[in-house]
């Protein structure tokens, strides 16, 4: 288990006798510390972490990361050398002073990775990374103790914060690794010291920070790069996607491939969407020239790429075929995943996909509303954010495809827009397009007009809060 005398050991190099208090926690909101927990008081934009930590040991935390004085409590300056007689006598709680709280996180997060020996398995791509990593920690825990990243915690300060909750016990741990710049991946792997690399795809997402397209690419490239030599470190590409097949190029690690090609180490075939009861396909393998007949419970038939994934992982890391399509289809996998089904006005039926969006989600959301047997299919898009120079691009593809789908498109946003007018371009008639402004505007209009049997996706990215708009929805429907 964590103890204070391993933070201090990480922080210090000085072996510490004293300090045997057990960390429960590692927080960086106060308002999330429990009893035993360690409070990381990060500086931010809009606030100081180093106000709350009266707050945080309050709730009962034991000890708090600060870059400040903090006058009212005990606190041990890390910024100076620490004797062992000075790292061993001190009073609980403790506040624990260094230059940089951030990098205090990495450098603990670092130090208790290295002392433990977990698999560890990287999950990087522009779209699918949580679901993905959830359903590899499902297939993984029909066999190993196994720790996986909660939530979306995949940057500087998140993955840390997973690498804190490692025990001994822990034979496997599923990180997610975003990506917004350069470096930051390869930063993320010298922390987790990553075994095997999973690479879903490469889209122009969080464009507007990246850059470029090969800027995506170099950094997606980094968790290959820092894989270690085979046998021991092994790429898992799509092969479906030759930006993510150009990165074999750049690993030590042996390489296991997935996708549709029969090519591919690991293809599926006869991919059929079942709506809501999943979807159904055939699995083959090559090396063993072996195929399966396999229903996934994820909706959508562009799921198929996230169960192959979570096969490859299965498959490299040992698991039998019981094992394995055990972990697919238990219900545990996908208790948090981010497609849900609620009932709406008129009881019509909302597919809430609002967590995010790119184009190429938007479409493979789009390809679902398809699947779906409705009396009418009604596609609500909100605005696609940081998509940088592929912005016009990029919503405009989304407009063909809705085009082609929807009895009923619903735009809301002044980016969306351009959805709206390619749709009407391509071909969809005017009097079945429907430009807002706002949720509130589509609230309203929804609640006159849906009924019973209409199928609505509803999709946009996180910052349209296009899942404020289902609540509201599927409160009016109770």
């Amino acid at each position: 288990m964590l103890t204070l005398s391993h933070i201090l050991e990480a922080l210090t190099g000085i072996p510490v006798a004293g300090g045997q208090q057990v960390i429960t926690d590692v927080v960086i909101d106060s308002r999330l510390a429990i009893p035993g927990a360690l409070f990381v008081a990060l500086p931010g934009e809009h606030t100081d972490g180093n106000l709350y930590v009266g707050a945080a040991f309050a709730k009962g935390a034991v000890a708090a990361l600060v870059e400040k004085e903090t006058p009212d409590f005990y606190t041990l300056d890390l910024r100076v050398p620490v004797t062992f007689d000075m790292a061993a006598d001190f009073k609980i709680p403790v506040c624990l002073r260094v230059a940089d709280t951030l990098a205090a996180l990495q450098t603990a997060a670092k130090f208790w990775r290295e002392r433990l020996n977990p698999r560890v398995i990287g999950v990087t791509g522009s779209v699918g990374k949580t679901t993905t990593k959830e359903i590899i920690a499902a297939v993984l825990g029909t066999r190993f103790r196994t720790l996986k990243s909660e939530g979306n915690l995949n940057n500087e300060i998140g993955l840390p914060l997973s690498l804190l909750h490692l025990s001994e016990a822990h034979e496997q741990a599923v990180l997610e690794m975003g990506f917004y710049e350069i470096g930051e991946i390869a930063l993320l792997c010298s922390l987790a010291k990553p075994h095997v690399g999973v690479v879903n795809n490469v889209y122009p997402v969080h464009l507007q920070k990246a850059g470029s397209i090969e800027n995506i690419v170099q950094g997606k490239g980094e968790l290959v790069e820092a894989l270690p030599p085979a046998p021991e470190g092994v790429a898992i590409l799509n092969y479906d996607e030759p930006l993510v097949m150009s990165m074999a190029a750049r690993t030590r690690a042996s390489v296991f491939t997935y996708g549709l090609d029969p090519q591919a180490d690991l293809w599926a075939s006869e991919v059929l969407g079942l709506g809501l009861d999943g979807i159904r396909f055939q699995l083959h393998y090559a090396r063993a020239r072996e195929t399966l007949h396999v229903r996934f419970p994820m909706l959508g038939r562009h799921s198929v790429h996230t169960a192959l994934r979570a096969v490859a992982v299965g498959l490299v890391e040992g698991l039998t075929w019981q094992e394995i399509i055990e972990g697919l289809q238990g219900m545990e996998a996908h208790s948090q995943l981010r497609l849900y089904a609620v009932t709406g006005p008129g009881r019509s039926l909302i597919l809430d996909d609002s967590y995010n969006a790119s184009p190429e989600s938007m479409i493979a959301a789009l390809n679902l509303l398809q699947e779906m047997e409705a009396r009418r299919r009604v596609a609500v898009l909100g605005d696609m954010l940081e998509l940088g120079e592929y912005e016009d691009q990029g919503h405009r593809l989304v407009g063909k495809r809705a085009a082609d789908v929807a009895d009923l498109l619903i735009t809301i946003g002044a980016r969306a827009e351009l959805i709206a007018v390619e749709a009407l371009e391509v071909g969809l008639p005017a009097s079945r397009i429907i430009k807002l402004a706002d949720r509130e505007s589509a609230q309203q209009y929804l609640r006159g007009h849906l009924l019973e049997g209409d199928v609505v996706l509803v999709k946009g990215s996180q910052g349209m809060r296009l899942d404020r708009l289902v609540n509201a929805l599927e409160i009016t429907s109770r």
